[in-house]
């Protein structure tokens, strides 16, 4: 099957009970067992396991090119899992331009003091190669695009230096989806999602997923971490996840033809310092991106004049584009990283992250250039 059929089909069936075609949600928190104390029908209790999370965690496998799909109530939750299962206890290498969860979870949390981290621009293939063989590594955590500075990096290469080194290379596929880019045909040892973006699509959700390939050391782990610490998915998450994977493809041509238009809009503004989006040839990471991807996404970045205090200002006086997290719904949102972020923070002071929602195109780019203009003609 084809993509396309795949997000409409892959985990679910025409339900044999009443014939519905749509997949029903299940919400039962236990199941009965048989007369001779077995459960027929393969459930058992929610935490373990749940038909409309089955079907979900088997769609993900199908849209990645997986084996298994394993899905948390978060990305975050999927991430932390990731790093609590990868078999050896050795260094992590993340990427400097790290989502900035995982940069909190290290700070504020004890799996900074459990684990040895190590952050490099990962852009850089021989700081990878040192960092991963300056002591011994058990994971490289791979983010591209990246959050905030949209770089895009090398996931063939990086995987091969992981692998060398005998260390695992998971890839963070949130921002490309499956749809642009396909990390385990690249060499990558699993992909995690924060479904609650792009997958979920319409930003009423909240869940995670992480999808492994066949006979993988991470398996096993992971679903004890699901079943045993309880970070599950919700089963109405599940199935708000499954209605959105039906028009996933769709949805990313849409967004990734507007955030094209758009970015080549703010790139010819004269307050624009710069846009840091794959999609224009002279970004450093359009070359890669072209290789590596089916498209460029629907995430830019772009630096204003005026340092911090521009860049809120435009933000304030956009009308149209919402001034809220996250990414990856319907609606165009925008974002002033650094002040999000705090001192911590490796964003510009003029940078505004945007996620280009599925308005027209038109309609969004005109918005942008009434706060542009509004800000500095003032």
């Amino acid at each position: 099957m084809r993509f396309e059929t795949k997000a409409i089909h892959s985990g679910r069936a025409v339900d044999p009970s009443t014939g519905a075609v749509s997949l029903p949600l299940h919400t039962s928190a236990t199941f009965e067992r048989g007369a001779d104390g077995s459960f027929p029908f393969g459930f058992e209790y929610i935490r373990d396991a749940n038909p409309t999370r089955s079907a979900f965690e088997s769609a993900m496998a199908a849209l990645e090119g997986g084996h298994e799909g394993i899905a948390f109530a978060s990305g975050m939750a999927a991430i932390t899992a990731v790093f609590e299962s990868h078999p050896s206890t050795g260094r992590i290498v993340l990427p400097d331009d790290m989502y900035f969860g995982i940069r909190s979870l290290m700070d504020e949390t004890d799996i900074g003091s459990r684990f040895d981290f190590a952050a490099v621009d990962m852009r850089d293939l021989d700081a990878v190669r040192a960092a991963v063989t300056s002591k011994r590594t058990g994971l490289v955590w791979v983010e591209t695009p990246s959050n905030p500075m949209i770089r895009v990096v090398d996931i063939s290469a990086i995987c091969k230096i992981a692998h060398e080194a005998g260390a695992m290379a998971v890839v963070d596929n949130t921002w490309a989806t499956p749809v642009l880019q396909r990390p385990l045909e690249l060499g990558a040892d699993a992909v995690m999602h924060s479904a609650t973006k792009y997958i979920g699509g319409h930003s009423d959700l909240m869940a995670g997923v992480v999808v492994v390939p066949p006979t993988s050391p991470l398996e096993h782990p992971l679903r004890m971490v699901q079943k045993h610490k309880g970070s599950v998915a919700a089963p109405f998450d599940c199935w708000l996840a499954l209605r959105g994977l039906q028009t996933l493809p769709i949805r990313m041509r849409a967004h990734c033809e507007g955030a094209q238009k758009v970015a080549e809009a703010l790139a010819s503004h004269p307050r624009v310092e710069k846009v840091l989006f794959p999609g224009l040839q002279d970004d450093p990471g359009h070359d890669l991106a072209t290789r590596q991807m089916s498209d460029y996404g629907a995430m830019l970045s772009f630096i204003v004049e005026g340092g911090v205090d521009a860049a809120m200002v435009v933000a304030g006086r956009l009308k149209l584009v919402v001034r809220a997290t996250s990414l990856g719904g319907t609606h165009s949102l925008i974002e002033h990283r650094a002040s999000v972020e705090g001192a911590k923070s490796k964003a510009p002071g003029g940078l505004l992250r945007m996620s280009v929602g599925l308005e027209h195109p038109q309609d969004i780019i005109d918005d942008l250039m009434q706060a542009l203009g509004a800000t500095f003609n003032a």
